[in-house]
C-alpha cells in the first residue's frame, strides 16, 4: 500500500557559546544539562532503534557553536565530573529519603544513579566522549539526516550587513564539512526568521535605505538546497508562537504588541504540506522552503495543553537541593510546586505510548485529508527544539522513540528525511516569502523591542567596523603576518559570538536578563579593544605587549572556530 504522506522530524539544537563564562545557574551548566538529558538519550535511542533494524530518519540540526562546544576539551572534562556529582547526589539523596522513609523518593533516587552512571559509562565507551563523532557515525550510516545553520544563531533578518548574513551562513556550511565530513543539503534559520530582498532600512539608527539580498539567495549561494519557514510565511493567517506559555516576560511583552498585530491574508491555494521553491520578487536564485505544520507544533510544544503538561511527567521546575534532581510530577496544570505529587514512572511510560498513538493519528489523519483535496502525498514538516525532548520535557526521546516505531510500522504515512523526498518530490511552484519568524505575532518583537536595542546599535556598530577594518589591512599590508591574522582571527569570533540570538530572547524573557547583558557588553568590549589594538598596528608597525596578552587570553577562553577565515566578511 502506497504511503498517502509523509512526515519530517525536526530537531534543532543548539546553545549559546558558554565555555568559561559562568558555570551555575548560567554557563556551563546549560551545556552539562543538554547532553546529559537531551543529547545523550537522542544518541542513545537513535542506536537502540538502529540495532533492531529501525531507522530513525530524523532530521537533526547541530548549530557550528554548539557542535564547536561539544568537540572541546574544556566541555568533554566538565561534563564526566558533572555527571561524577549528579552520581555522588543520587547516593546522597537516595540515603537521606531512606532515613526519613520517604520510600518512593528512595527508590527514584536509585532510578537516578541508574542514569547518570549510565551515561557516563556510554559517554566514556561508547561514544568516545565525542557526542558529535556519535552523531556523525549515524549520519554517515545513514540512519538520520544533519543539517547546517548559521555560526552562532544569529538572527539574519535584523543583521545590518549581507556580509554579516553571508559569514553567517558560509562559516555555518565550513563548520559542517569540518564536523560531518560533507556538504549540508538542509539549513536552519536560527528562530526560522526570513527576510527577502527588498530596500532595507536598519530598524535602530539613522541609516538609509539600501537593498538587501534575500536570505535564501545567500542559502542558494552557498550550495544549500532547503530550509524551513513557520506556516504562517507560506500559508498566511494567525502566527502560533511556542515560547508565550513557557516564558513570563513574553506575556508582558505580548500584551502590547498585541494591540498592533494584524494577521497575514490567508491564501488558501497554498499549503504547508508541499514544497515550494521560494525566490525573492525580482530574483532568480532561491532555495525549497517547507512550512511548519501548526498542529503538531502546538500539541508537543504547548506546556498548557499539549503532552508535557499532563500530569504523569515528571515536574521539571521542581528540585530536591542539594544536587537538583526532581522527584515530582506535573500533578496539575496550576498546582503549586509545594503540593506537587512524587512522580511515578511506570504512569509517566503510560502516558508516553498514548501521547506517542494520539501524535501519529494526528499525522494520519492530516494527511489522509490533504491527499483527499489535492491527491497527493504530502509532507507534514515537525520542527521542534531538540532540548524539548529530555531537558524540558524528560519523557521525550521516550516519546520520540514510541512515535518512530509506530511510524516505521504504519503503511499509511512514512517518516523521511528531506534530501530523499526532494529527490523524489521537487517543488512545482514558485512563492515568494514575506518577512517573518516563528515567533509569537510572526515578526522580530521577541529579539527587536525597548528592552534590546541598544543590543543592535552595538551589533550593528561592530559590522561596521570589521569590513573597514578587514579593507584597510588588505590595502595596507601586502602579506599579513601571523599576529595580525590571530587578532583578525578573535576579533571576527567576538563579532559572531556577540550576533547571537540567544542574548535577546534571555532578555526579553527574563530567563537570564543579566547575564545576557553582560555577555553582549564583553563581546562588545573585546572586539573594540581589539580593532583598537589593529589599528595601532597599522599605524605604529607592531602591537603593545598589553594587547598580545590579552588577545592570548581571550584565544584560551574561545576554543572554537579555529578554521574560520576572517576575510569572509569582505569576500
Amino acid at each position: 500500500m502506497k504511503p498517502k504522506g509523509k512526515i519530517g522530524i525536526v530537531l534543532h539544537a543548539h546553545l549559546p557559546y558558554v565555555i568559561s563564562y559562568g558555570t551555575w545557574p548560567h554557563g556551563m551548566d546549560w551545556i552539562n544539562e543538554a547532553a546529559a538529558e537531551t543529547y545523550l538519550p537522542l544518541l542513545d535511542m537513535c542506536m537502540r532503534l538502529a540495532e533492531e533494524g529501525i531507522r530513525p530518519n530524523l532530521t537533526i540540526g547541530i548549530t557550528p557553536v554548539l557542535a564547536e562546544q561539544l568537540s572541546t576539551n574544556e566541555f568533554k572534562e566538565s561534563f564526566v565530573d558533572y555527571l561524577n556529582m549528579k552520581i555522588k547526589y543520587t547516593r546522597e539523596n537516595e540515603k537521606e529519603f531512606k532515613e526519613t522513609g520517604e520510600t518512593k523518593k528512595a527508590e527514584l533516587a536509585s532510578m537516578w544513579f541508574d542514569y547518570y552512571n549510565g551515561l557516563l559509562k556510554k559517554f566514556v565507551s561508547v561514544w568516545s566522549r565525542d557526542i558529535v563523532w556519535g552523531f556523525s557515525q549515524l549520519k554517515s550510516e545513514g540512519f538520520i539526516e544533519i543539517i547546517a545553520s548559521c555560526a552562532t544563531h544569529g538572527y539574519l533578518p535584523l543583521l545590518k550587513r549581507d556580509e554579516s548574513v553571508r559569514a553567517q551562513v558560509s562559516i555555518g556550511v565550513s563548520t559542517y564539512e569540518k564536523h560531518f565530513h560533507t556538504s549540508p543539503a538542509g539549513f536552519w534559520l536560527p528562530e526560522c526568521a526570513y527576510r527577502p530582498s527588498y530596500m532595507w532600512k536598519p530598524p535602530v539608527g539613522d541609516y538609509e535605505p539600501y537593498e538587501r539580498q534575500g536570505v535564501e539567495e545567500i542559502l542558494n549561494e552557498n550550495g544549500l538546497s532547503y530550509f524551513f519557514v513557520d506556516q504562517h510565511l507560506i500559508k498566511g493567517g494567525r502566527a502560533i508562537g511556542t515560547y508565550l506559555s513557557r516564558f513570563e516576560g513574553l506575556k508582558l511583552l505580548w500584551e502590547r504588541f498585541a494591540r498592533e498585530y494584524k494577521p497575514l491574508d490567508e491564501e488558501s491555494e497554498k499549503s504547508v504540506y508541499e514544497p515550494y521553491y521560494a525566490v525573492s520578487p525580482g530574483k532568480e536564485k532561491g532555495a525549497v522552503v517547507f512550512g511548519r505544520d501548526p498542529v503538531t507544533a502546538l500539541q508537543v510544544w504547548s506546556g498548557e495543553w499539549g503532552y508535557p503538561g499532563d500530569f504523569r511527567y515528571l515536574e521539571f521546575h521542581k528540585k530536591h537541593f542539594p544536587g537538583g534532581l526532581r522527584y515530582w510530577r506535573v500533578t496539575g496544570p496550576r498546582v503549586d510546586l509545594a503540593y506537587k505529587e512524587v512522580y511515578e514512572p511506570d504512569k509517566a511510560r503510560e502516558a508516553v505510548k498514548e501521547h506517542a498513538q494520539h501524535f501519529c493519528k494526528i499525522v494520519r489523519d492530516t494527511l489522509s485529508q490533504f491527499y483527499a483535496e489535492t491527491g497527493k502525498a504530502g509532507i507534514l514538516s515537525a520542527l521542534y527544539d531538540a532540548e524539548l525532548f529530555g531537558h524540558w520535557w524528560f519523557e521525550g526521546p521516550l516519546w520520540l522513540e514510541e512515535v518512530v516505531r509506530r511510524l516505521h510500522a504504519s503503511s499509511e504515512v512514512e517518516l523521511v528525511n528531506y534530501s530523499e523526498f526532494l529527490e523524489e518530490n521537487p517543488p512545482d511552484k514558485v512563492i515568494s516569502l514575506p518577512e517573518g519568524s516563528w515567533g509569537e505575532g510572526g515578526f522580530h518583537y521577541i529579539w527587536l523591542n525597548d528592552m534590546t536595542t541598544w543590543t543592535w546599535e552595538r551589533i550593528y556598530e561592530c559590522e561596521d567596523w570589521i569590513v573597514e577594518l578587514l579593507n584597510r589591512v588588505k590595502e595596507q599590508m601586502d602579506e599579513i603576518d601571523d599576529l595580525t591574522l590571530q587578532f583578525l582571527h578573535q576579533a571576527a569570533k567576538e563579532l559572531l559570538l556577540l550576533q547571537a540570538s540567544d542574548w535577546q530572547f534571555l532578555i526579553t524573557t527574563l530567563t537570564a536578563k543579566d547575564y545576557a547583558e553582560a555577555r553582549v557588553v564583553r563581546h562588545y568590549e573585546n572586539f573594540k579593544r581589539l580593532k583598537k589594538a589593529i589599528d595601532s598596528r597599522l599605524d605604529a608597525g607592531s602591537f603593545r605587549e598589553e594587547d598580545v596578552a590579552f588577545v592570548k587570553k581571550l584565544q584560551d577562553v574561545t576554543p572554537i572556530f579555529e578554521h574560520i577565515n576572517p576575510f569572509e566578511w569582505v569576500k
